[in-house]
């Protein structure tokens, strides 16, 4: 099974549209590093995540160095959590899942495959594990949050494609979007 690292700022946008305990669904395994973990998701609802499916996974000391390293050159841009999780997906090979443009970027520029949260419900929404009304329903939710920085013309093509077919359980027979768009 391929695995997912996530930063958590993916995880937060999948709760405010009520789309988190969806993702455990997916034929992907959910990775997290355990200092994101325990710094950012223990004590908002980490158990819960734990027993959805969700991974810890330590660094070992050589990608705890280069955890570091990468802190060092890129302290104005990353937070440590979110460089132990691109330490942890580049390192293994598996994606990167993150809402951050600058850790994108670097995982463009060092060839990480890596996706953001929009990727994320169009595999939801592919694999029929949730219907066009929940979607339009949960995207809606997520994109009024003050705080969504969520690209506004990317949701708004999914949120018109799902409004004809709000009312039926999904779609035709074709994906949302190409799953490889995101």
């Amino acid at each position: 099974m391929k695995a997912i690292v996530s930063d958590t700022s993916v995880l937060i946008d999948l709760e405010r549209g009520t789309f988190l305990e969806s993702m455990f669904s997916l034929p992907f395994e959910f990775v997290v590093p355990d200092l994101l973990f325990d710094r950012e998701l223990k004590n908002h609802n980490g158990c819960a995540l734990i027993e959805s499916g969700l991974h810890i996974q330590e660094l070992d000391r050589a990608n705890l160095a280069l955890a570091m390293d990468y802190y060092r050159k890129y302290r104005n841009s990353f937070s440590i959590p979110d460089v132990f999780a691109y330490v942890l997906a580049k390192t293994n090979s598996w994606i990167l899942l993150s809402g951050d443009g600058a850790l994108r970027k670097l995982a463009a520029e060092e060839n990480v495959k890596c996706h953001g949260v929009l990727w994320l419900l169009d595999q939801l929404h592919l694999h029929r594990i949730i219907d066009n009304d929940r979607l339009y329903k949960g995207l809606h939710k997520t994109a009024k949050h003050p705080r969504c920085r969520l690209p506004q013309i990317e949701i708004q093509k999914r949120l018109n494609f799902c409004l004809p077919l709000h009312m039926t359980k999904y779609c035709r027979s074709a994906p949302v979007l190409s799953a490889t768009c995101f």
